[in-house]
């Protein structure tokens, strides 16, 4: 099939490139000029395992290709699909201003039957709203479908590929007899491709992402009274998430919370809920305690230095939200580098892939290490803010060498309690006791 992809981000990038691997051809269309002429180039603008591998290769065999003028991809496609940024507003609110205002020129652009699609994350009615803004100025047939997209960053490949499901909310037979054609070759093990209303497919994100953001929110809770009375978080996870009725994923405690999707999402959804005069009342405390748990470490480093960090310096292992990816919004080492920044301390850093993009963002306010042991040097203590593989399995000894003391406040409980004191270190964690050396 021939398809047009507007808005070459993380979704709209992952789903162009996987529709071309399965023999599609692919348009990815981007108003930056720059940025189409790199991925002319091969070059892949953002950081996700197993992506570059399929890019160049479609790029190579002339399937995915990529362009500024929407007008030639809308020509050459049957199915247009709008992968757009949907940023939250300050009212939490989506913004969903780049959505119509394509949906607007799309209308002036058709001259036969298209099948436009918000991949995008929207909320409730959008569908209507993009209906409305084509339907202004088009004179053929077309249908607004609402396909949200399920990816994981770090595993999107992956999850594009081998969907647990995939659904597709369309009125339109048509519609839902050639997606169903295109979606065939993902699900060829069986997982269900689900139709519904378009209403219902733009709620099923929003109500999984606010489900999900829920579970982990209430581990963390657990994870908190652990500490109060002794309990390990550990052995509470794998006794709770051996019931089948509640799983194993998702339960893992930590400082939050971030990335592109969730925090997102649920304010949508807070928001949505009160424009239809509807109060979501246990997810807005899912908003109100990750926004707590976001800055848990900062507290108990505060506790342990007696409220006093002016001069000291900190070591700061990890930036992104998650591992394998690149991503920092609202990643809750940013909260956390504000908060020692303004105590007076100095954070030396190391990520894999984040640090350019926590650059251009903060700039110099925090200073940037080589590598994980390199931001050791002279530390006072260590911060893990992310559990990227590389920090699981360190030379312990390396680090006693470097740390002016040997002192780890852990908001992703990488290490196991008696090998931290076998080792002799200070060790702070989420929900588990504190190893005194």
């Amino acid at each position: 099939m021939n398809i047009a992809v507007v808005g070459t981000g993380y979704v709209g990038l992952v789903t162009g490139t996987c529709f071309a691997e399965t023999g599609n051809h692919v348009i990815c269309v981007d108003i930056d000029a720059a940025k189409v002429q790199k991925m002319k180039n091969g070059e892949v603008p953002i950081y996700e395992p197993h992506l570059d591998v399929l890019f160049e290769r479609n790029i190579r065999q002339g399937r995915l290709q990529f362009t500024t003028d929407l007008k030639e991809a809308v020509d050459q496609s049957q199915i247009i699909f709008l992968a757009l940024p949907t940023p939250p507003g300050e009212d939490g609110s989506a913004d969903l201003s780049y959505v119509l205002q394509v949906a607007d020129q799309l209308g002036k652009m058709i001259e036969e039957y298209k099948i436009i699609i918000d991949k995008s994350t929207v909320p409730v009615g959008t569908a209507e709203k993009v209906h409305a803004a084509v339907a202004k100025h088009a004179t053929v047939d077309f249908d607004i479908v609402s396909n949200p997209e399920f990816l994981r960053e770090g595993f999107a490949v992956d999850d594009f590929m081998k969907p647990d499901r995939v659904v597709i909310g369309t009125s339109s037979d048509k519609a839902r007899e050639i997606l169903d054609d295109l979606y065939k070759p993902f699900v060829r093990q069986g997982n269900p491709i689900i139709f519904m209303d378009e209403k219902s497919a733009e709620l099923t994100k929003y109500a999984a992402n606010s489900f999900l953001a829920t579970k982990i929110t209430f581990m963390n809770e657990v994870a908190n009274f652990c500490e109060k009375v002794g309990a390990d978080v550990d052995k509470v996870r794998v006794g709770i998430g051996s019931d089948t009725r509640i799983g194993r994923r998702f339960l893992f405690p930590g400082i939050g919370f971030g990335g592109s999707c969730f925090p997102k999402d649920v304010q949508a959804l807070v928001k949505s809920g009160n424009e239809y005069g509807y109060h979501f009342e246990i997810i807005n405390k899912v908003l109100e305690v990750n926004d707590k748990q976001r800055v848990l470490l900062f507290d108990k480093v505060m506790d342990y230095y007696g409220g006093h960090l002016q001069g000291k310096t900190f070591a700061l292992w990890g930036l992104a939200f998650k591992p394998d990816t690149d991503d920092i919004r609202e990643a809750p080492a940013l909260y956390l580098i504000k908060k020692l920044v303004d105590a007076g301390a100095k954070v030396v850093a190391y990520d894999p892939e984040a640090m350019e993009n926590v650059q251009q963002q903060i700039g110099d306010v925090i200073t940037y290490a080589e590598d994980e042991y390199s931001a050791l040097e002279g530390a006072d203590a260590l911060l893990i803010a992310t559990e990227w593989s590389v920090f699981r399995s360190p030379a312990f000894d390396k680090m006693a060498d470097s740390l002016k003391e040997k002192v780890i406040f852990d908001g992703r409980n990488l290490y196991d309690l008696e090998d931290m004191k076998a080792q002799g270190f200070y060790y702070s964690s989420i929900g588990r006791a504190v190893v005194h050396p």
